[in-house]
């Protein structure tokens, strides 16, 4: 499905409200809250007939059905009756508010929404749709000159989602005495960091979470190096299991968010208030990478193969997650949990950890197909061209 016309018209209304002081972001969380109870609408009609628990004095033809001051008022109170409902709905509309002062526009944006079928998209052709509305931010915002990594801007967030821009070492040009063009190492000597490092990933990481209130979470895509590099990077993975519960880890297969050949991860985390004992109890792994084969044209990453994960991870209660790993039952259960002790006394507190049994290396019945494994040869050829071009770099620079 062609997303852009939708992409284009949903920016477009972004545009006009930034004119009246809404920021991307408050746009977006409003968005999200009307997509969601247009999609309750949907699926409370046939063929669907559901009971999404919405009731009726709140639900989409209520917004609907009201203009001017008389339909910011009932958004106000339908946000605050949402928000203090149990269970998922009380968890989506917490703490919501009202962003959009002007009763016209709001009526615009609800009609707007109202124009499609939400239920009749599939998840992957949603997912385009956001991923289309953050590639317009970026485009409006490629912000600026400035280093975000250079001070903290001051404010403070609920929640940060980040893919930081892939690169391990940080470095400035500058012109030499001889007139040639030359590198240098740049570090971010931050009173706020826990350790004084060139390695962007590791600075990506301390600076996020000093942009997080005490409350709050954080979701940021690492490569493999940032779970096991020694120095600085043992020290930041020491801060964040104290300072923070450090409580999801997910490990993806190579090429999905970096280039090719380089393995990532999501790490989950949440902020908390300074304490004279460890956070972090327990790290949760999902290994969505051994024996998972992926090409960018013929089998690419979806939604739907991290839905297991989803799941697992079980976002109505976290506290209540039941591993999928068992060393005599379920040997290739690909969830499992790691104590905090058992994280501290590894090697440099390496939280890189692999459990499952490569089958391509034990079955030859199991190898997959031809044009996956030369894929994968070609990955782990540019993987460790990108390490002799970052070699080469460090002797340039010294």
């Amino acid at each position: 499905m062609n997303t852009a016309p939708i992409v284009s018209k949903v920016w477009s209304f972004c545009t006009t409200l930034r004119d009246d002081g809404v920021s991307y972001g408050d746009y977006l969380e409003q968005l999200t809250y009307l997509i969601f109870l247009k999609m309750a609408d949907e699926y409370a009609k046939p063929p669907y007939n559901r009971d999404v628990g919405i009731p009726a004095e709140f639900n989409w033809q209520s917004l609907k059905s009201k203009r001017g001051a008389e339909l910011e008022s009932h958004y106000v109170t339908l946000l605050r009756q949402l928000g203090s409902k149990k269970g998922m709905l009380g968890q989506i509309f917490t703490k919501s508010q009202n962003k959009i002062q002007d009763p016209a526009k709001l009526f615009r944006l609800i009609a707007m929404v109202d124009e499609t079928e939400w239920v009749t998209m599939g998840a992957d052709v949603k997912g385009d749709i956001y991923e289309g509305l953050l590639e317009k931010n970026a485009e409006g915002v490629s912000i600026s000159p400035n280093d975000s990594l250079v001070a903290d801007a001051g404010k403070r967030f609920d929640y940060v989602l980040a893919n930081p821009p892939f690169g391990k070492k940080s470095s400035m040009s500058f012109t030499n005495e001889e007139g040639e063009q030359q590198k240098d190492s740049l570090t971010y000597n931050r009173q706020d960091f826990w350790a004084t490092t060139s390695n962007k990933q590791l600075n990506f990481v301390q600076h996020i979470r000093t942009m997080l209130k005490t409350t709050g979470r954080a979701a940021m895509v690492v490569p493999d190096n940032v779970l096991f590099e020694g120095g600085a990077g043992e020290t930041i993975r020491k801060k964040l299991l104290e300072t923070t519960d450090l409580h999801t880890i997910l490990c993806l297969p190579t090429g999905v968010f970096y280039a090719q050949g380089v393995k990532a991860n999501v790490i989950f985390f949440d902020n908390r208030e300074a304490s004279p004992h460890p956070w972090t109890k327990r790290v949760w792994y999902y290994d969505y990478r051994t024996n998972i084969h992926h090409t960018l044209k013929k089998k690419p990453m979806r939604f739907r193969n991290l839905q297991d994960f989803v799941s697992c991870y079980n976002p109505q209660n976290r506290r209540q997650r039941k591993a999928t790993w068992h060393e005599k039952d379920a040997p290739d259960g690909r969830w499992r949990s790691y104590s905090y002790e058992e994280l501290r006394a590894r090697d440099k507190t390496s939280l890189d950890i692999f459990w499952l049994k490569d089958k391509s290396l034990v079955d030859l019945d199991n190898l997959p197909e031809p044009e996956d494994l030369a894929e994968e040869i070609i990955e782990n050829l540019e993987s460790a061209l990108n390490s002799f071009r970052e070699i080469l770099s460090e002797l340039r620079i010294r």
